[in-house]
């Protein structure tokens, strides 16, 4: 046979085979896809629903669609897959979690709320950023995976805001915290809980710089405001803001430190006695200031300040140590 025939019918099987390929990835790429958003969206619908649940409150087609901003035209055959697969019930228009689905939707917070752990205890991401990240992950990791990253993280039993983590079995840790403008007056609490939704509350919750753990006492409280001092600042929110901060009755061994302020406060000219670092002080900057010899005691002043304030540096055992601002308000000080 000619060799140019060759040739020519050899590069026309090459071609035949990469039209080929190419069709059979191409269509095979928007089927996973497809079939990854219908997965997306049923966790999201089982979650929403967990919620729902939870809160004594209903849920129907309409308001199911708007909490999770999606079309009825797109959620409505999703539902009805649901309800074909048993993990939900349809009564009167009324949308329920069957107990399969009420397990189903544990499972997935279950993840959130341990990817949350993971991104506050192990990575440099921000408070405002773990909860947005841990919604990506949730749909992602296999039950195995979890099983895995529970035990990484020493098998927490809450999660950064307070949440408790469900057990691979389904069961949660129940919480005695209450909402703050709940809480007794001129009474020493702490923060238990705080709610990361919706996020524009959230985040003024933390420029106020008030975390789990921190210890709190209510001052004043009416229909529309509250106020309470919270380690050496006082702090007036609305009480819808307020609700969002969870308290409970501090215990029997812990000490309401009535003038606790933070590190950043200390100006030049004054000492203090380190109480401790917040519990929001986490992973590799909780080691390093323990390396640093922040301990409870320590004695502390400030050495020198930058221009612009931050960072500043702090004498503490005889030497000079920089802190930026963010993680001075992580250390706790009596002024002497």
């Amino acid at each position: 046979m000619n060799p140019a025939l060759i040739n020519l019918l050899v590069f026309a099987g090459v071609v035949i085979a990469i039209w080929l390929a190419y069709r059979f990835f191409s269509s095979r790429n928007p089927l996973e896809s497809r079939i990854n958003q219908q997965k997306t969206i049923t966790e999201d619908i089982l979650k929403q629903l967990y919620h729902v649940e939870q809160s004594k409150s209903s849920a129907n087609l309409d308001n199911l669609a708007g909490a999770l901003q999606l079309s009825r035209r797109k959620i409505y055959p999703v539902i009805e897959t649901m309800t074909g697969s048993g993990l939900i019930n349809l009564h009167d228009n009324q949308i329920e979690l069957t107990e399969e689905g009420r397990q189903y939707a544990l499972k997935i917070i279950r993840i959130h709320r341990l990817w949350e752990k993971y991104l506050a205890e192990r990575t440099g991401h921000k408070a405002s950023e773990w909860h947005h990240l841990a919604e990506k992950m949730e749909h992602k990791i296999s039950e195995e995976e979890a099983q895995k990253l529970e035990s990484f993280l020493g098998n927490p039993m809450f999660d950064p805001h307070g949440d408790p983590i469900p057990s691979e079995s389904g069961e949660m840790n129940k919480v005695k915290w209450v909402p703050l403008p709940s809480f007794e007056m001129n009474q020493p609490c702490k923060i238990t809980h705080i709610e990361d939704e919706p996020g524009v509350i959230y985040q003024q919750i933390l420029e106020n710089k008030l975390f789990v753990g921190s210890h709190v006492m209510l001052l004043q409280k009416d229909n529309n405001e509250v106020s309470f001092v919270c380690e050496g600042e006082e702090h007036r929110f609305s009480t819808i803001v307020a609700a969002n901060i969870h308290v409970e009755a501090l215990s029997e061994d812990e000490i309401f430190e009535e003038n606790a302020v933070r590190l950043s406060a200390l100006q030049y000219g004054e000492t203090a006695e380190v109480i401790g670092l917040s519990k929001e002080c986490r992973g590799a900057n909780r080691r390093r200031l323990l390396d640093l010899g922040i301990l409870p005691g320590t004695k502390v002043e400030v050495d020198l300040k930058s221009p612009l304030q931050d960072p500043v540096a702090y004498r503490v055992r005889n030497t000079s140590i920089a802190l930026r601002n963010t993680l001075a308000d992580l250390i706790l000080i009596n002024k002497s």
